[in-house]
């Protein structure tokens, strides 16, 4: 199966993986929860090319994760904002980067601090009837019967 062909799979996990999945996609996202919205500094703070930015960039915008907005006139400029759905992948950022911090690196390169406390802030996965931790091995899951 075609990565692109993910979209069409009755699957949560193959149609966000149809959005995010591609190699840079997250490194912008990253960015963007950075607070960084122009296209220049994703290029050169990413390296990227322009055709694959211009693609990233084309593909957010058309699922809705990034709002293109004109902020110049003349010549016209545009920057990247978020929009609500683009927000609701800080989960998954803060997941993948708290695994790559336990396996991918010896020193983790950032720390994350709650800003309401001033604290470390470890997020984690909690039941949002009980708000107690929990793991894959305490989950089941209920299949559609049709789903993938």
């Amino acid at each position: 199966m075609r990565h692109d062909d993910l979209g069409d799979v009755w699957c949560s996990v193959a149609r966000t993986w149809s959005v995010i999945g591609e190699r840079w996609t997250m490194m912008i996202l990253r960015e963007c929860f950075r607070g960084e919205r122009r296209y220049e500094h994703f290029r050169s703070k990413l390296g990227l090319g322009a055709n694959v930015l211009n693609d990233r960039l084309r593909v957010l915008t058309a699922e809705g994760v990034l709002d293109r907005v004109r902020y110049q006139d003349a010549p016209a400029r545009h920057e990247y904002r978020l929009t609500a759905k683009g927000a609701d992948l800080y989960p998954v950022l803060v997941a993948l980067m708290r695994w790559g911090d336990a396996y991918e690196t010896d020193v983790p390169p950032v720390r994350l601090v709650h800003r309401t406390c001033g604290h470390e802030a470890a997020p984690r996965l909690t039941c949002a009837h009980c708000a107690e931790p929990v793991s894959w091995r305490e989950m089941t899951a209920e299949f559609e019967p049709e789903a993938w």
